[in-house]
């Protein structure tokens, strides 16, 4: 079973590497990008068990390891 976990800032976190892709971006003329965020996808594969289990094995790395809770959203799917 493989999972891919979504982690990005925090809307309110400031986010100085998306501002530098946006500052990049606009340098090789590619006009119209309103905001960039930069994060990052872990993917993990597991063992094959319950899809329950699963999500909540998959909440718990999450929140202990993978993401910093106080600056960071996360989201993950199972495919």
């Amino acid at each position: 079973m493989k999972a891919q976990i979504y982690v990005t800032l925090k809307r309110e976190v400031l986010d100085p590497q998306g501002d530098a892709v946006k500052r990049a971006l606009g340098s090789l003329d590619f006009e119209g990008v309103r905001d960039v965020r930069v994060g990052k996808l872990i993917e993990i594969e597991l063992d094959d068990r319950d899809p329950g289990a699963a999500e909540a094995e998959l909440r718990s790395m999450c929140e202990k390891l993978l993401a910093n809770p106080v600056i960071e959203d996360f989201r993950f799917e199972i495919v």
